[in-house]
């Protein structure tokens, strides 16, 4: 019951999002009920849930941000995902896209840098009664080895190349989405793997922080 609490409110404007979601070219029903399903305004400091179901990035604390839902939106149905996928999270940030996902897929491993923030999250998917996913705190640019190979991994942060680390992680069929360029410009790459060739696609101009680590900045 108090998940089920935690869901309501907020319902009509949830709602008026997804309306604008599936305007903008979100056909995916899956993904516009994950939005439907997940709380955004649980995510997002107090000062600003009033205005967490805008399509707008909200401040998180920490040099962070959550992305606009826009955003999470197309990176979602960019990954074609099925229901079955091991996916991987580079920078867990709000744990918002880290809640769809795992409404999403089979399983969910999350990587933060920072652990505040890593912190707040766990307690929010405990109190939402999501148990598909697994935290760590850490280097994302480095993926996580040990849980590898993922079906699909997505990157939240800007990194000066793809990470070698992350293309060795992807499964044989597996997608790839992660903004590549400095911190003034970047370009949004959905990259897919066949063997051990990987095929580049440049969805759109990005702007994200940057991916800091070994091997981001």
């Amino acid at each position: 019951m108090a998940a089920a609490g935690l869901r309501s409110a907020y319902r009509r404007s949830r709602r008026r999002l997804i309306e604008r979601l599936g305007g903008a070219g979100i056909e995916d029903l899956t993904v516009l009920h994950a939005f439907d399903s997940v709380p955004r305004h649980l995510f997002v400091p107090e000062a600003v849930q009033h205005r967490a179901y805008e399509d707008v990035a909200l401040p998180l604390g920490h040099g962070q941000t959550i992305s606009r839902p826009g955003v999470h939106a197309l990176h979602l149905q960019l990954a074609r995902l099925t229901g079955s996928e091991r996916v991987l999270e580079i920078g867990t940030g709000s744990g918002f896209q880290t809640a769809l996902l795992a409404s999403l897929v089979r399983e969910v491993y999350s990587i933060e840098v920072v652990p505040e923030l890593a912190t707040l999250v766990h307690d929010r998917l405990v109190a939402l009664g999501i148990d598909n996913v697994e935290l760590r705190i850490g280097d994302g640019s480095l993926g996580w080895e040990e849980r590898a190979p993922f079906d699909a991994i997505f990157v939240g942060a800007a990194a000066p190349a793809v990470p070698d680390s992350l293309r060795k992680q992807l499964a044989d069929g597996g997608r790839l989405l992660i903004p590549i360029g400095a911190e003034t410009g970047q370009r949004l790459l959905l990259i897919e793997r066949s063997g051990e060739s990987w095929q580049e696609n440049t969805v759109e101009s990005a702007r994200f922080v940057p991916l800091v680590g070994e091997e981001g900045w």
